[in-house]
């Protein structure tokens, strides 16, 4: 082990249990560095350069790349470079900091801001294909269907994350008010919040509820695997999701729900500053980023109602 990949193994070890990130932001950090190494394979600690860091990003944008069986993808997109770079300069920063290098690659090196032209939310359309796909599967029993349900709803209707999902636990639910802690352990700000649940949310959390009950069920958390007595994991999520991606044709992700969730909050109304406490965000700025989800289509009824009479 060279000395750098040393330095990146302390990095994650305060990471986890000094910093305490969560998972989902370690698993992260791990992907881009290894990515790194794969792509530059002789690099040392002493080679870091701003001239060195170019060279991996120009090798990402010329790389092929095999997707699926048969396409082949060249290049990334700006935004998902822009990524790789906010994750390795966590790692660089932390390095200066410790003073094993003198300068982070980065701080001379231009920065392209990310273009997100790609639409991150799911039509009305998708939607029902999905929840289609949900319902008509072929379940050993009733206690999954009304599990997934729940999950969908609760994504599609709450806009929390994923991890937050995953680390609900029954203590966090208030069937009285109608509403759910998300508790900072599990939330990417490390701030507790209230979000509260619609009509729809409660009758299908009642309908799971009931059907966990009868299953005499012991785990604290409020997702249960389908076999086992425990939480329902990340991974058990991702193979949930690329089952309902095949069976609905829909390509999506449980993070396209937080954006459909936000556009619909938007556009139905208009109040960025609830959105911001609903997403659990801690600046005004993060919530912004997702106006660019905002189709363009909807926002005419606005402007229809624009007349000079009524202008100031």
């Amino acid at each position: 082990m060279n000395k750098l990949d040393q330095l990146f193994g302390e990095y994650i070890l305060e990471c986890e249990y000094a910093a305490k990130l969560r998972p989902e932001t370690i698993r992260g950090y791990k992907h881009v560095f290894g990515l790194f190494v794969r792509i530059m394979p002789a690099i040392t600690l002493e080679m870091l350069s701003s001239t060195v860091m170019m060279e991996f990003f120009k090798k990402l944008q010329t790389r092929e790349r095999l997707v699926g069986k048969t396409f082949v993808n060249t290049g990334i997109k700006t935004s998902t470079a822009a990524t790789y770079r906010k994750k390795l300069n966590h790692f660089f920063k932390w390095l200066k900091t410790n003073k094993h290098i003198a300068e982070n690659p980065f701080d001379n090196m231009p920065y392209v801001a990310p273009v997100y032209g790609d639409q991150k939310w799911i039509r009305k359309d998708n939607i029902d294909k999905i929840i289609a796909a949900i319902v008509n599967a072929n379940y050993t029993n009733i206690f999954l269907l009304k599990r997934n349900l729940l999950m969908f709803y609760i994504l599609l209707f709450c806009g929390i994350r994923r991890g937050e999902l995953l680390g609900l636990q029954l203590r966090d639910i208030d069937l009285k008010r109608k509403e759910f802690t998300v508790r900072p352990e599990t939330s990417k700000s490390k701030r507790a919040r209230i979000v509260p649940m619609n009509h729809k949310v409660m009758m299908q959390l009642n309908d799971y509820l009931e059907e966990r009950g009868k299953r005499k069920l012991t785990t604290p958390y409020l997702l249960v695997s389908g076999h086992l007595d425990h939480k329902f994991t990340e991974d058990g999520l991702n193979h949930l999701v690329g089952i309902l991606v095949k069976r609905s044709g829909v390509k999506f992700t449980p993070h396209c729900f937080r954006h459909t969730f936000a556009v619909n909050f938007l556009n139905l109304h208009r109040d960025i500053a609830k959105l911001k406490q609903l997403l659990g965000h801690t600046s005004i700025t993060t919530t912004e980023k997702y106006l660019r989800c905002l189709p363009t289509n909807e926002m005419r009824r606005d402007l229809e109602i624009m007349d000079v009479d009524n202008m100031l």
